[in-house]
């Protein structure tokens, strides 16, 4: 059995996903393709593999190393799991051009990639590339199945549902952690064993639509009145979210930073102080770069620990999906999929993030029926971003880019039409090979 991590050079991530799959009994003597265009990232992420694969798994697996373009068909040949983890661009430049022309604008943004103009800059830029690894799959291993990590998750993963032929799920990590966060923060931890939940929408907003203790008792009205206390009491770092449930009903999968840009109502000109009000960290995502950039060498030599390297079991899919598929072992997790008939009040067209069963057939989505409407609605307002990014990657045009910044929430909040235009062209400008073919 061959496991390919496309996007390699991640080496955190590769190392928690791929360590999940050395500890796991039935994946333990796999072939690990690493593939990565940055040789030396590439290079750090053999050596910490290599030294768990002989640590945890005295050295079953087989890590083999792909780089460059020229080898990508190599690196897929024969896979039966296909992990994505790219970020086209890097940090420099692409993520310090997808915050710093906005902001000449004044378009401030926390963390810019999942809608947004910086959510839009990284999809134009990341669905080419996909689009050429779907292409290889289709030619070299027509059987596998792809999971991407990439974001913009419900851009990426909804491009290659609907114009690709490979077999695929976006997974994310924010909904395991939900419920779990919500109740340590509101100091429910004693509901936390055999709590039932249900979550459903699309990636980054999907709903905690219900959630009961284990003698199914409805935990909803004690979280509204305790949120609603903690959000008057004092300033925390899940404060959005909280308003969330105050003026919503209901808490959200992805966090406070995240969300306080997808949508028009806290990151505004004309209410500065709202960010402090709301404890928003502008800027956030560049800054958690610089740190780990800053922090790495000290980061890799704690993960090598002088050849005494550990690992347990991440909370992330992956794993667990592949295990389910071969064992034909069914697994629930919540899936990034087409939906098909799965929320009614969403269009065909959009991913949704949903219920979703894994077992030795694959990824077979759950229908959840319709959400609340007001829910349906804001999950809307990043829809529209979604499928008009994902036309302007299949068309090709300027124009359809522009109706994509239009109709995002934020973006329309803050600037003009003509600004927003200015700001389009710039930005394309400016990331030049890797938005070369849009005009």
């Amino acid at each position: 059995m061959k496991i390919t991590f496309l996007g390699a050079g991640s080496t955190v991530f590769a190392r928690n996903v791929l360590g999940d799959c050395l500890g796991t009994p039935v994946l333990q003597q796999a072939e690990m393709a690493l593939y990565d265009i940055n040789a030396r990232r590439l290079e750090e992420s053999r050596i910490i593999l290599e030294s768990m694969n002989q640590s945890i798994n005295q050295g079953r697996a087989k890590i083999v190393v792909y780089h460059g373009l020229e080898n990508l068909k190599a690196a897929l040949k024969g896979a039966r799991f296909i992990v994505n983890a790219i970020q086209v661009g890097g940090y420099d430049p692409s993520t310090v051009i997808d915050f710093e022309i906005p902001k000449k604008y004044g378009l401030r943004q926390t963390i810019a990639d999942t809608i947004g103009i910086g959510g839009i800059m990284r999809a134009l830029r990341t669905i080419p590339v996909m689009d050429d690894f779907a292409k290889a799959i289709e030619e070299v291993c027509p059987d596998a199945l792809f999971l991407n990590y990439s974001n913009p998750m419900a851009m990426l993963s909804g491009y290659m549902q609907r114009y690709t032929e490979v077999k695929n799920v976006g997974l994310c990590h924010s909904v395991q952690v939900c419920s779990e966060t919500l109740l340590k923060e509101l100091s429910m931890e004693d509901k936390l064993v055999g709590r039932v939940e249900t979550i459903a929408g699309i990636n980054h907003m999907a709903w905690l639509l219900s959630l009961h203790d284990k003698d199914g008792n409805d935990l909803y009205p004690e979280i509204r009145k305790r949120a609603l206390r903690k959000n008057k009491e004092k300033k925390h770092e899940d404060m959005i979210r909280f308003e969330y449930i105050k003026h919503l009903g209901y808490y959200c999968t992805e966090s406070s930073e995240h969300n306080a840009e997808y949508n028009p109502f806290f990151i505004k000109k004309a209410y500065p102080q709202l960010i402090e009000d709301f404890n928003i960290p502008l800027d956030e995502y560049p800054r958690r770069c610089i740190n780990q950039i800053a922090e790495w060498t000290e980061e890799k030599e704690r993960i090598l620990n002088k050849g005494n390297i550990t690992h347990e079991r991440s909370l992330e899919y992956a794993s667990h999906v592949m295990e389910a598929v071969v064992t034909n072992t069914p697994y629930k997790i919540n899936g990034n999929v087409l939906n098909t008939h799965l929320i009614d009040n969403l269009p065909g067209e959009a991913c949704v993030e949903v219920p979703c069963l894994v077992d030795g057939s694959g990824v077979t989505p759950c229908h959840v029926g319709r959400l609340p409407v007001h829910l349906a609605a804001m999950n809307m307002t990043n829809i529209n971003v979604q499928l008009l990014a994902i036309e302007a990657a299949v068309s090709k045009r300027k124009d359809a880019i522009y109706h994509a910044a239009m109709l995002d929430p934020h973006t329309a909040s803050e600037l003009s039409i003509d600004d927003i235009v200015k700001m389009c062209n710039e930005m394309i400008d400016a990331h030049g090979q890797f938005m070369a073919m849009y005009c």
